[in-house]
């Protein structure tokens, strides 16, 4: 068991708001990192001379490299210094934005892809800090800030890449991530006080490739599904050793002294009934991102399409990452008073509202916009409740591999949004001028299909228990974590 150690005499305390502010940014740097090639996604096989469906590999290493990262970087914080690794993860990142922005070719393009996407251990590791190094008083709000930033670069990252996209030239998308990484660096290098609670002990390799090995060949089952085909070989065959890696990992997990992910931590109600329902509050999240584009892109002619640009689509997404921002006090406000598990069923109730509405206003500007202010205000609640759950169950020692396995199962709802969307849009399609377009009607299942899961995360969170007592870790130490109150549903 760790033994926190007090601060020596005489060391100024660090700033509060420094600290979240410096962290917040961090999430949202590297969550941009996800939208970043969105825009520039059509014209990579004219950059680099390939095939697209070989281009399609930069945003797929990227979605494979944040699942091995995730659960490891939080692990190695817990072990060595959550400071440490993020300062790690951060470099990863401006590494892989300068190859990026020196690449002409695909081969390294993907490796600078690989790069940017181990930085993703970024925001649990961020939420690990601030429970070990920030007064209980400020931790609700300084978690609800720091989940939400996952949103908040998603939403803002698209705009931001289809103007620079469209005005300069391609590869000062990484040159702007690199300057992004830098400055989020040095910030937190001046900023952020390294937390002394440590775990010691070995590192589990056994269970971090096997882990690995499991969450790849499942991405790239889900990813490939649609141009693989669902019952292909390759599809099955993923699938297929990724369940025999599944239970390979549980089997180790369950009989190592020092395991990657402490699973009988995991099946606890609080833990496990808030990471199932992070998965299906993924799913919810990211259907916003498959739907508003395309609308917004579609021509008018189809009956439905804005026929707007990029650069509008990734507007009218912005008010969502902004809304999930301001969202955080109320989030943090509402935790405080009756609990996270509260916090997270009144945004699942507000994102289903959001979606039901879309299904039947999607024809113009305003109303996106507006069903985009509705569940950006949903999501950025739940997700500023889901670390506060995770922390409140877990011993001090174990945050950051926990808080890196929720992250992890809200990345694979969005994984699952990415696939089943792409089903739907691939069957039902309409005719115009030739072409082959996705229907209103497919977009109309997707939004009905977000409502649903909101739906489902809201059922999932009624099972999470009332309060329970802290463990001895958590007591012994000053910084507690954020505690559901005694009269909590």
């Amino acid at each position: 068991m760790s033994i926190p150690t007090a601060a020596p005499v005489g060391t100024k305390p660090p700033s509060t708001t420094a600290v979240v502010a410096v962290l917040a940014f961090a999430g949202i740097v590297v969550s941009l990192m996800q939208t970043l090639v969105i825009p520039i996604i059509p014209h990579l096989p004219e950059y680099l001379n390939a095939p697209a469906s070989d281009t399609v590999w930069a945003v797929t290493a990227t979605l494979l490299a944040a699942s091995v990262a995730v659960p490891t970087m939080g692990r190695l914080g817990d072990m060595f210094g959550k400071r440490r690794l993020l300062l790690i993860s951060l470099a990863l990142l401006v590494a892989g934005s300068v190859i990026g922005a020196l690449s002409s070719s695909l081969v390294p393009l993907i490796f600078g892809r690989v790069l940017q996407g181990l930085a993703a251990g970024v925001i649990p590791l961020g939420i690990s800090i601030m429970r070990d190094v920030l007064p209980p008083k400020k931790l609700a709000g300084a978690v609800a800030a720091m989940g939400a930033s996952m949103g908040v670069g998603g939403a803002l990252g698209l705009p931001l890449a289809a103007l620079i996209a469209e005005y300069a030239n391609w590869h000062v998308l990484f040159w702007t991530s690199a300057a992004l990484g830098i400055l989020v660096t040095a910030l937190v290098v001046v900023n952020v006080p390294e937390s002394t609670v440590r775990t010691g002990g070995k590192f589990d390799f056994v269970g971090a490739v096997s882990l690995s090995a499991a969450l790849i060949a499942l991405l790239l089952a889900i990813s490939k599904g649609n141009s693989w085909g669902w019952t292909s070989t390759q599809t099955l065959t993923m699938l297929g050793f990724s369940l025999v890696a599944f239970v390979i990992w549980g089997w180790w997990e369950l009989r190592t002294p020092q395991p990657l992910i402490n699973l009988r931590v995991s099946v606890r109600p609080q833990v496990l009934f808030t990471n199932l329902a992070s998965i299906v509050f993924g799913f919810a999240m990211f259907a916003l991102s498959m739907v508003f584009p395309q609308v917004v892109q579609l021509p008018e002619a189809t009956g439905f399409g804005l026929g707007g640009s990029m650069l509008t689509a990734g507007l009218v997404m912005a008010p969502s990452g902004i809304v999930m921002m301001l969202i955080a006090p109320v989030s943090s406000r509402i935790t405080n008073l009756y609990g996270a598990k509260i916090t997270l069923m009144i945004g699942a109730v507000v994102v289903a509202v959001g979606y039901a509405i879309g299904i039947f206003a999607m024809h113009s500007i305003w109303q996106l916009i507006m069903i985009a202010i509705i569940t950006g205000a949903g999501t950025g609640m739940a997700y500023g409740a889901m670390p506060a759950l995770i922390m409140g169950a877990v011993p001090l020692s174990e945050t950051g591999a926990a808080n890196s396995f929720n992250t992890l199962m809200r990345s694979l709802g969005t994984s699952f949004a990415s696939a089943i969307a792409g089903v739907v849009i691939a069957q039902m399609t309409m005719s115009l001028g030739g072409a082959t377009l996705p229907s209103e009607n497919a977009f109309r299942v997707i939004m009905a299909l977000a409502a649903g899961s909101a739906i489902i995360a809201l059922i999932l969170t009624s099972f999470i228990p009332k309060f329970q007592k802290p463990n001895s870790t958590t007591e012994n130490h000053g910084n507690s974590a954020v505690r559901e109150p005694a009269n909590a549903n």
